[in-house]
């Protein structure tokens, strides 16, 4: 299996995978994503901390302490506050499906794909947009809603993930990219 194919097999099985746990699960989803916000805030306030151990100025290192202040602050305002960090990430995830879809979109009109792959990568791309203005217009449809929402895109982005790792497998073993 080349690379290419096989990180979009992986891709397509952990956005199904994610996917239906948000559909089944929509309020563990949200939870474990305020968690993981937390724990990321503190893994980066540790790396921060050991930065400003490291650096060599006074400014750096009081700068990276500030740095990882603040990240822990938000860890634990994550902790305290799960329904305005779940409100935050909403957005934050609204930002990211516009984002990724509208690049999608212009993607699709990249030379070098089938008519069949650059409508897929449109399709989804649009679909990505249309999911971030809802997000962005209706964030007070709740946290759970939205959860599901992300867990019927999530399994859409799998499925197309996995029709283009069977179309990327065809072409290379056609000969078509030599550099696969």
């Amino acid at each position: 299996m080349n690379s290419i194919r096989g990180a979009l097999v992986w891709r397509g099985i952990f956005a199904l995978v994610l996917g239906v746990i948000a559909v089944v699960w929509p309020g563990i989803t949200v939870g474990a994503f305020v968690i993981l916000f937390a724990i990321y805030a503190f893994i980066a306030a540790g790396t921060e901390a050991a930065r400003a151990f490291r650096s060599d100025g006074a400014g750096a290192v009081t700068g990276r302490l500030l740095l990882a202040a603040l990240d822990v602050v938000a860890g634990v305002a994550a902790l305290a506050w799960p329904g305005m960090t779940a409100l935050a990430l909403v957005w934050l995830l609204a930002i990211w499906a516009f984002a990724a879809g509208f690049t999608e979109v212009v993607m699709a009109f990249a030379a070098g794909e089938s008519a069949g792959e650059r409508a897929l990568m449109g399709l989804g791309g649009l679909v990505s947009i249309a999911l971030g203005v809802v997000f962005a217009l209706r964030p007070d449809i709740g946290a759970v809603s939205i959860a599901q929402v992300y867990g019927l895109f999530s399994i859409v982005a799998g499925v197309s993930a996995f029709v283009m790792a069977v179309n990327v497998g065809d072409r290379a073993t056609a000969g078509e990219f030599a550099t696969l």
